[in-house]
């Protein structure tokens, strides 16, 4: 698509600072940019890189504008403006509607004339798929699962039984949406499986990143707010609830029955144990892991950063010696440790 910087401009709500004739009709990066392509600047360690781009027009704040040698859009936030700008020059591939050949469709499922369903894909007893919604190749689709409207699966997508998924959603290849959770009881030596008879119940406009499982509820169902973005390989236990808007980057793990709120955000490979809550508006840094609930919005660490093994080594066994070396007080020698539901040794129910 090609278009003008004034038309680009309009469109956005961008102030244009250049010649509003130009056309453009891509994007870049500042060092990479070519002649006929937008970029943006959010971050001022790329202000170097303003300097020396290509692009032919980059947006960016108000402040930032004296130090752009090309035509300047500017907008309070670039990068969700460009993130706009992005998505309008290069549009999400057109499906056509209709079923492949060699998909599988039971005789009952409720397919829209407008929706597409690759090669090999299969659609369960009772599911329901909406207008304009695309199962890719080799996705599989369970028995009674609803599907709104303009939602996207991906190639190798599963979604199980019962499960719903909202409009204008996205799925990424390998994911699983209403697995069974991982619930157990102790009984001697063995371990008995407790049956998972809750659905996964996905909002609408959320994205869930490549191989992220998503698992069914127990009994009430696990429910993924609208807005959330899931990023590739995260782990939702059963009956977790994460609120609108919520985004988690690779290789979170939230334990079952945790409760997440609105507009939170976890770095990578944050861990959350089960039975918690966390309220509205907390950022949890990487790598961290979340043992007690959080109740005040704000920031949350909890990982110590690598350092050499060998000095790591010593000031883990200073840290193994603390108790002796600081011993509790009379009033708090005796307190009770506190313990999570799964490491009270009876039960396995994540």
């Amino acid at each position: 698509m090609s278009v003008t910087l004034a038309e680009l401009a309009e469109r956005f709500g961008c102030e244009l600072h250049g010649d509003g004739a130009t056309r453009v009709d891509n994007v870049g990066t500042l060092a990479n940019a070519g002649g006929r392509a937008v970029s943006f600047l959010a971050n001022p360690r790329y202000l170097a890189d303003l300097g020396r781009t290509k692009a032919a027009a980059v947006v960016l704040e108000a402040r930032h504008r004296d130090d752009c040698p090309v035509s300047a859009l500017v907008a309070p936030n670039p990068y969700a403006t460009y993130a706009r700008i992005a998505r309008f020059l290069h549009p999400l591939p057109a499906f056509e509607p209709g079923v492949h050949p060699t998909a599988v469709v039971a005789a009952d499922a409720d397919v829209a004339a407008t929706a597409h369903v690759g090669a090999h894909a299969v659609i369960g007893a009772g599911a329901r798929i909406a207008d304009a919604v695309s199962v890719g190749a080799g996705a599989v689709v369970g028995s009674r699962v609803a599907i709104g409207a303009a939602s996207i699966l991906h190639p190798r997508v599963t979604v199980m039984g019962d499960s719903v998924i909202g409009e204008r959603c996205v799925l990424h290849p390998g994911v699983v949406v209403g697995s069974d959770g991982f619930g157990f009881a102790r009984e001697d030596q063995a371990w008995i499986g407790v049956p998972q008879l809750g659905r996964a119940v996905i909002g609408d406009d959320v994205d869930i990143g490549a191989n992220t499982t998503i698992d069914r509820g127990t009994i009430d169902d696990t429910v993924i707010g609208p807005g959330v973005k899931l990023d590739n390989l995260i782990q939702i236990g059963h009956n977790v609830r994460v609120g609108a808007h919520t985004a988690m980057a690779a290789l979170c793990g939230i334990a079952g029955s945790t409760r997440i709120g609105k507009r939170c955000m976890f770095g990578g490979a944050v861990v959350v144990v089960g039975h918690l809550t966390i309220c509205d508006d907390v950022l949890v840094t990487f790598h961290s892991t979340v043992l007690k609930s959080i109740t005040e919005p704000g920031t949350y660490s909890g990982a110590l950063a690598a350092d050499k093994a060998s000095r790591w080594r010593r000031n883990a066994a200073r840290f193994g010696r603390l108790a002796e070396a600081a011993p509790l007080s009379a009033d708090t020698r005796e307190a009770p440790v506190a313990a999570t539901d799964s490491a009270k040794g009876t039960d396995i129910d994540d």
